[in-house]
């Protein structure tokens, strides 16, 4: 009987230990788990507003920088809008003016970067190269002698 009661002891013993054994490996494997998700959580992908060009303007939010201004803007927020017109058609394609004392930059579709153009007193026209800004019912952008865009 003597023996029957201490075989009995050590086995549940064995069986006690047995169990803390496998909770302390599936605690380990849970906080390892956690470790894991937070590398995940450490690579996000970026959010609409996330990018930033080399001025730290964020073109997916509408902001592109302006030389004129210095600064990030929104150009369908303060720049004067022209719709390309050729041959009297009008297209759905728009370019955008800034103005700031005696230079407009100009932002056309066709370009990457803004164009600037000066003007030598109030009243003449903006002119860079074969590009003339006419204010004229609005404003007229002509490349040589062709009329491109037109706006208020």
């Amino acid at each position: 009987m003597k023996k029957l009661l201490l075989f009995s002891i050590i086995i549940g013993l064995s069986f006690s230990c047995t169990k803390k054994v496998h909770q302390e490996t599936t605690t380990v494997t849970k906080t390892e788990a956690l470790q894991k998700d937070t590398v995940k959580e450490e690579t996000k992908p970026e959010v609409a507003g996330g990018d930033a060009d080399a001025h730290g303007c964020k073109g997916s939010a509408g902001y592109t920088w302006s030389v004129v201004k210095n600064e990030c803007v929104r150009l369908f927020e303060i720049g004067t809008k022209l719709n390309h017109a050729e041959d009297g058609k009008t297209y759905s394609t728009v370019a955008y003016v800034i103005f700031e004392g005696d230079k407009a930059e100009l932002f056309l579709d066709t370009q990457k970067e803004a164009i600037i153009l000066e003007r030598k007193s109030e009243g003449d026209s903006w002119v860079n190269s074969d590009l003339q800004l006419i204010p004229w019912k609005g404003y007229v952008l002509k490349k040589g002698d062709k009329i491109i865009y037109t706006g208020q």
